[in-house]
This record gives structure tokens, C-alpha cells and sequence, in this order.
């Protein structure tokens, strides 16, 4: 996370500075979000990437020049192109493996993981660095304050290994291009102009409502792609965007929230960078152990969504 933490008090003095009023009760209730953390200016999505990275090689015990794919999942890259996932390989001191990014917004996480997941199987790699690592400040309308309470920043990596035992089980993975609007930055750059809006915009209720049927989909999909039921569930570590969300999800899946893994309410919504930095918090913190088996869930814009299940 960015050192620069703002808790809903400094985040509501600043708007009402700016004419915009909303409180600390507003926010807490409709989304469980206490604080979030804001990149400084001039600190950029392959930044932030880089530390978390740094971090997931260590507790991998794998030195840099070991990984033979990257891939980062992500919606505010540090530039039009190349990829912030080259920009990442090249801080991170190595080169030569095939390096891209994945765009699937707050499903990204997943999304790179299946992927990685796939390219491993196939022997196109053997040892991957999954990243997701967002910088969303920097695309909200600080005007609207039903958008930009909810978002933050962050990055959070993992390491996936070629294994004779599966560590991943199985994964689904869905897309429906028909909801582009409800949740979209509809900008892009022409002839040196920025066109359309560069701001994100959201139907928060129709988010809402779509996100909790499709994620209660994916997860019975993917428990029965991997011969599992609810039961076998020891953790289920969601995209952190709303408590709302995810306690109704939970409910679906008969899944009491002792199970659920919760950070939205000091992390905010940080997009692809959210599972992975839900599952470091679990795993550092000695919540999710070892054999346990974990439901990773997604859903984003697109609207994208998904879930992997993994034996830890």
C-alpha cells in the first residue's frame, strides 16, 4: 500500500472543501470503507507492482531472475503503451521472458491467474509472477461523491510455481459486453486530446445487483469444475469492493463471514490489486494456512467476473 492513508474524516474535510458534502456514517454504511490509500504524485501502477513483487519473491523464496513469465493485471497502466508489465520486468532487473498486462478491471486478478494457471500447464512457463497493482485516485471524479469515497490504491503479487500437486483446482471465468456502461471510464486519447470523459462513472445499483448473482454463478461453477461443494469452502477472499456485496455472497454460498476475508474497510475498492492484497493480509496475519482450500472471486467492469479455487 501507498504510505499515504486517508481515513473517511480527512477524505470528507477534503470534499467539503471542494463543495462536496457526504459523512464517515454515509460511507461506512453503504460500503464498509473506513480509509483507503492514495499514490503520491509521480508514483506510478508498475511502482507500487514492484514493491508488492519484491515481497511475493521474497516469501516465495524465488530470486527475480527465476521468473520466466509476468503478467499484470490492471486499469490505470503507467502509460498507453508498453505494458506496465514490462516496465516492471526492466525495475525488477531481468529480461528475456514474455512480460504483458491484463485488462479485465477489478476481475484482473483472476483473470492473470487463469492465464498464468494455463500457460504453466502447457509448459510455456514454470514460474510466474502475477501481479495486480491499480492507482484508481487518479481516474475518480472528486465530485461525485458516490465514486470517489469508494476507490484506492495498492498492488499485491503472487508467485505461481509448476507443481506435480495442483495448487490451483479450477477456475471460470465469464465476460458480458452488454454492461459496459455501468461501470466505465469512457475516455481515450486522439491526436494528443484526451476524448470523451477520463473519469470513472458507475450505475452503483446495477453494479450491485448483477455482481451478486454472477459471483454466486462463478463460485458454484468453479466448485463444480473441482468436484467441491459450500462445505469445503475454508476461505472465501473476494474482490474487495463493497460489504454489501460480499456479505450477500457469503449468505449465497451459506458461508458465515468468519470465513470471509475482509479488508475493504482500511483498503477501499483498489480494483485488480484487491485479491491478491485480501489473500497477503490473510496469509500474513496466519488466517488462511497451509492445505486450506480458498474461493478467490472477481467481478469488474465489462462487465467481467470470475473465481479460481485454490488448494493453499
Amino acid at each position: 500500500m501507498p504510505p499515504h492513508r486517508l481515513t473517511n474524516a480527512d477524505l470528507v474535510a477534503e470534499l467539503a472543501s471542494q463543495g462536496v458534502e457526504t459523512s464517515d456514517h454515509w460511507i461506512v454504511e453503504r460500503t464498509g470503507i473506513r480509509a483507503r490509500h492514495f499514490a503520491a504524485n509521480g508514483v506510478f501502477s508498475s511502482d507500487l507492482g514492484l514493491e508488492a513483487s519484491r515481497n511475493a519473491l521474497v516469501a516465495a523464496g524465488v530470486a527475480a531472475e527465476d521468473i520466466d513469465l509476468i503478467i499484470v493485471a490492471t486499469s490505470t497502466p503507467d502509460m498507453v503503451f508498453p505494458s506496465t508489465a514490462a516496465i516492471l520486468q526492466h525495475k525488477l532487473g531481468i529480461a528475456g521472458c514474455p512480460v504483458f498486462d491484463v485488462q479485465a478491471v477489478c476481475s484482473g486478478f483472476v483473470y492473470a491467474l487463469t492465464v498464468a494457471d494455463a500457460m504453466i500447464q502447457t509448459g510455456s512457463a514454470s514460474k510466474a509472477l502475477v501481479v495486480g497493482a491499480e492507482v484508481f485516485s487518479r481516474i475518480l471524479d472528486f465530485k461525485d461523491r458516490t465514486t470517489c469515497v469508494l476507490f484506492g490504491d495498492g498492488a499485491g503479487a503472487v508467485v505461481l510455481e509448476a507443481s506435480r500437486t495442483p495448487g490451483i483446482l479450477a477456475s471460470d471465468l465469464h465476460a458480458d459486453g452488454k454492461h459496459v456502461g455501468i461501470l466505465c471510464v469512457p475516455g481515450h486519447v486522439s491526436g494528443g486530446q484526451i476524448l470523451g470523459d477520463p473519469l470513472l462513472k458507475m450505475d452503483g445499483q446495477a453494479v450491485f445487483k448483477l455482481a451478486v448473482g454472477v459471483l454466486e454463478d462463478a463460485a458454484r461453477a468453479v466448485l463444480a469444475k473441482a468436484g467441491k461443494t459450500e462445505a469445503d469452502i475454508d476461505w472465501l477472499v473476494p474482490h474487495q469492493a463493497n460489504i454489501r456485496i460480499m456479505r450477500s455472497t457469503a449468505k449465497k454460498l451459506a458461508l458465515p463471514m468468519s470465513k470471509v476475508v475482509v479488508t475493504v474497510d482500511q483498503h477501499g475498492n483498489t480494483s485488480a490489486a484487491s485479491i491478491p492484497l485480501a489473500l497477503d493480509s490473510a496469509v500474513r496475519s496466519g488466517q488462511i494456512k497451509k492445505g486450506e482450500t480458498v474461493m478467490l472471486e472477481g467481478v469488474g467492469g465489462g462487465f467481467t467476473w470470475g473465481a479460481v479455487l485454490l488448494n493453499f
